[in-house]
């Protein structure tokens, strides 16, 4: 769950932080208190764009971090703990990740996981494992196709593996006969050109020795009568017979060290070490000596390596590689492409065939998914009208319908959401129907039901309850308390009959002090709780009979 967020320096909001906990988590203020901005920063916090205009005026930049806990959801922890393997970024301590995200009045940020530094990206990918957030402009999402399918598919918990692998396998086989068909002409010039690259690649009769051994030799090559003057001088003064040599030297000292020792006993053993210093020089000597022989100091020889190193690099550059080993890849990718070309009515024939078997795979494996998903479409109907009573809609009709349909990537299946508000109207596509208070509730209504079958921990409503009042509004708050009982939720509101059944209730405020606005939120408890619920069902006028009001209803809930 989230535990903690806190913000320094967005937009009105100069320094706050809410410690939320399990359960339904309320927060409610006057508007233009700052609410949005508290929902604005956990967004930023989960990936969302940043403008670096939201930091407060005069600071230099904002700052939000967030913490969440864990510990009890073991699926969501070992996801989060491979997408952080993966991205290189530290494992949790104590279950608990840490997200932190600054945003620049100059322009950028930074952001960091677990302390380390991190991308966008990253918080995304995080973010959808950790935290659905639904606000006012969300319900709009309820009326697309694509959201329909995948309520179904995540309440059906249908499996969509076996489909995507046959999809998969057969947009690869359309993609590569594509690839053998089209305009005779400009076959023919590309067979042309992978032929000739093929040529030049394979007459260059490259190998991987060319980027290690060959500047090497050149190198060497190229200043080869430098290193046999050289090699020559050493071989002389190590072991030459010139009375200078070093190994002249250590054979006159072991001669005198003989000497000594028929009276200095100690003599013996360094008479040792001088002939074994002799040994190694005189090795030395035909190790150099041996070495610079082989090198060779012929002209033409030098200009068959200076030829040989210009061609690597041209086809280096002409072909855009950085190494031999990539041109060889090269060669074999454009020499499979051109067998693949010249070889084509063959292959096009084959392609025809393992379509035609591919796309009998998907037909078979569309069918199991349609099977699925209808047996789940008629569960989920039941369990949206089961929830739409209790949201007001006492005698409102609810279906999902399944429209057969070619293939597509997301399985053979047109999901739509029907909808009939009222008894004795004929139920029609919610996005043709249904007002604003009602997409809400039945919103509320998708997520309720879906909440025990999804994997997200953490779920934020933002003004679920607009357009809506009275009775209807507590049952609002009775579902949210519903799907907290499975899932964290944290959820603004407007609505009193809502607020109350929080397990914990926040207040954000604001006030000018200095010729500044400051937000400030805070836990309510007690009386402090029952004045935020006058001031909801009453605005300023907190008489004693709104005062009791709000009261009844805290104590309704409780």
């Amino acid at each position: 769950m989230l535990t903690r967020l806190s913000v320094l320096n967005l937009a009105i909001v100069e320094k706050a932080e809410i410690a939320f906990g399990p359960g339904l988590n309320i927060i409610t203020g006057e508007t233009g208190a700052g609410k949005s901005v508290i929902m604005g920063a956990l967004e930023l916090v989960l990936g969302a764009r940043a403008d670096a205009s939201a930091v407060r005026d005069g600071a230099k930049d904002a700052r939000i971090e967030a913490e969440f806990e864990l510990g009890g959801e073991k699926t969501v922890a070992s996801r989060i703990a491979r997408m952080l393997e993966a991205a290189g970024l530290p494992e949790c301590e104590d279950g608990r990740l840490v997200v932190r995200r600054t945003i620049a009045v100059a322009g950028g940020g930074r952001v960091y996981v677990n302390d380390a530094a991190s991308t966008v990206q990253t918080l995304r990918e995080l973010g959808r494992v950790l935290v659905d957030v639904h606000g006012p402009n969300d319900h709009h999402s309820l009326m697309e196709e694509a959201f329909q399918r995948g309520v179904l598919d995540a309440y059906g918990r249908v499996g969509l593996a076996a489909y995507a692998s046959a999809w998969n396998a057969l947009a690869e086989l359309h993609a590569e006969r594509d690839g053998l068909t089209g305009d005779a002409h400009d076959l023919a010039e590309e067979m042309e050109r992978l032929r000739y690259a093929v040529d030049e690649l394979e007459a260059a009769q490259l190998a991987e020795e060319d980027d290690t051994e060959l500047p090497a030799r050149h190198a060497a090559a190229a200043h080869a009568a430098d290193l046999l003057e050289g090699a020559n001088a050493v071989a002389e003064a190590l072991s030459g017979d010139a009375d200078g040599a070093a190994s002249s030297a250590l054979i006159s000292a072991g001669a005198r060290l003989a000497e000594m020792s028929r009276h200095f006993p100690a003599a013996v053993e360094w008479r040792g070490e001088v002939e074994e210093l002799t040994l190694r020089v005189q090795e030395l000597s035909r190790t150099i000596a041996d070495a610079v022989s082989r090198l060779d100091a012929d002209p033409d020889a030098l200009r068959a390596l200076d030829d040989r190193l210009s061609l690597v690099q041209r086809l280096k550059r002409k072909y855009g590689c950085h190494a031999v080993g990539e041109l060889l890849a090269l060669r074999d990718a454009r020499a499979a492409r051109l067998a693949d070309l010249e070889g084509r009515e063959a292959r096009l024939a084959e392609l025809d065939r393992e379509i035609a078997a591919a796309s009998q795979a998907v037909q078979e494996a569309g069918a199991k998914l349609s099977a699925a998903r209808a047996k789940a479409a008629d569960r989920l109907s039941r369990a949206i009208v089961a929830e739409l009573r209790g949201l007001g809609f006492l005698n409102a009709g609810f279906s999902v319908k399944l429209v057969q349909r070619p293939p597509d990537a997301s399985g053979c299946d047109e999901v739509d959401f029907l909808f009939a508000p009222n008894p004795g109207e004929q139920a029609r596509p919610l996005r043709e129907i249904a007002s604003t208070g009602e997409i809400a509730r039945v919103m509320l209504a998708v997520k309720t039901v879906v909440a025990a079958h999804d994997a997200v921990p953490v779920l934020v409503f933002d003004e679920i309850d607009a357009n809506i009042g009275g009775e209807v509004g507590r049952a609002v708050g009775e579902r949210l308390r519903s799907v907290a009982s499975h899932r964290q939720t944290i959820a603004i509101t407007h609505l009193p009959q809502s607020a109350v059944y929080g397990d914990r209730h926040f207040a954000v405020s604001k006030a000018v002090s200095g010729g500044r606005t400051r937000t400030s939120i805070r836990e309510l408890q007690g009386d402090e709780r029952v004045a935020e619920i006058a001031r909801m069902l009453g605005g300023s006028s907190l008489t004693s009979v709104v005062v009791q009001h709000a009261r009844e209803l805290l104590s309704i809930d409780s």
